[in-house]
């Protein structure tokens, strides 16, 4: 007689349990602004929600991101409705304002950086097809909401970038769309 057992995925799931906040290795305030960044800064371009722009200073830290630039009405930090989703990270990463997009590209083409917008247009990349070294200055341009990156704005990029999407939308939020981005531009490093 053959005794086959049979195991269950539960079985496997008991071992799991929540990592307890001092196990978490998180940087103080001190030690992530002495640690190496990732040579990206994200740009916001006229972002009207308050949340999306504490969301994404959120998502710069979770992946030390080098600065968030804050460019015309996009909201800039201290306000109550950007720190309720930064959860400090206002903090932590770097930020500057620009009144106009072109200021924030001049200084970055100045800096060596080369410049993406994040959007659907002629001729992008998709970001399963971007490939990015370790040391690439690189600039994203995320835009507002409704309209995204401006046209003007996406004449003085070096190129663009499409998160690629497969249902009937084809719209991602923009604190969304910045996590995707973000991810696989640090995703290698990472593994390194």
């Amino acid at each position: 007689m053959v005794l086959v057992l049979f195991f269950h995925p539960a079985v496997y799931l008991c071992n799991m349990r929540k990592l307890e906040m001092d196990e978490l290795n998180r940087k103080t305030v001190e030690e992530f602004k002495q640690a190496e960044k990732n040579k990206i800064i994200v740009v916001l371009e006229n972002i009207r929600s308050m949340q999306n722009v504490g969301s994404v200073f959120r998502t710069a830290d979770a992946f030390l991101i080098e600065a968030v630039y804050l460019v015309g009405y996009t909201p800039q930090p201290p306000h109550r409705d950007i720190h309720k989703t930064a959860l400090g990270a206002t903090e932590t990463v770097t930020w500057k304002y620009f009144a106009h997009t072109r200021e924030a590209i001049e200084e970055l083409k100045q800096s060596g950086y080369t410049i993406y917008g994040i959007e659907q247009a002629v001729n992008s990349l998709s970001l399963e097809q971007f490939q990015r070294k370790k040391d690439d200055k690189t600039a994203l341009i995320f835009g507002n909401e409704a309209s995204g990156v401006e046209e003007a704005t996406l004449r003085q990029c070096d190129g663009c970038i499409e998160i690629p999407q497969m249902g009937m939308k084809h719209s991602l939020n923009v604190s969304v769309a910045a996590g995707v981005v973000l991810w696989e531009m640090v995703r290698g490093v990472i593994q390194e």
